[in-house]
């Protein structure tokens, strides 16, 4: 497992953006494909994007896609997500997961707040 930890979240503007990053500690930071998911208070946690182990694969959920981009640098063990054209709805706690595969995510930070005001 590698331990993970976000920052970049923040208060901002409807059609702002912000820069979410995920710096991890541990080994072999390049097996694992890597994945953003958000939590809205008293919602259940939904996906937001995923990236493949080199980077070049990269899945979002229909909301997301177009305003969200995700991206990794594998020499700094760092996963970003890149949010454009901010929504109130949008509002969440952020969290990014990695895993061997994109079915079992077991490493997971501890969130960081966005939220978006109208």
């Amino acid at each position: 497992q590698v331990q993970l930890v976000e920052s970049g979240g923040g208060l901002v503007q409807a059609g702002g953006s912000l820069r979410l990053s995920c710096a991890a500690s541990g080994r072999d930071f390049s097996s694992y494909v890597l994945g953003w998911f958000r939590q809205a208070p008293g919602k259940d946690r939904e996906s937001v994007a995923h990236i493949s182990r080199n980077g070049i694969l990269k899945y979002y959920s229909n909301s997301m896609r177009g305003r969200f981009t995700i991206a990794r640098d594998n020499a700094k063990n760092t996963v970003y997500l890149q949010m454009n054209n901010l929504k109130p709805e949008d509002t969440a706690v952020y969290y990014c997961a990695a895993g061997r595969d994109y079915s079992s995510y077991d490493s997971w930070g501890q969130g960081t707040q966005v939220t978006v005001s109208s």
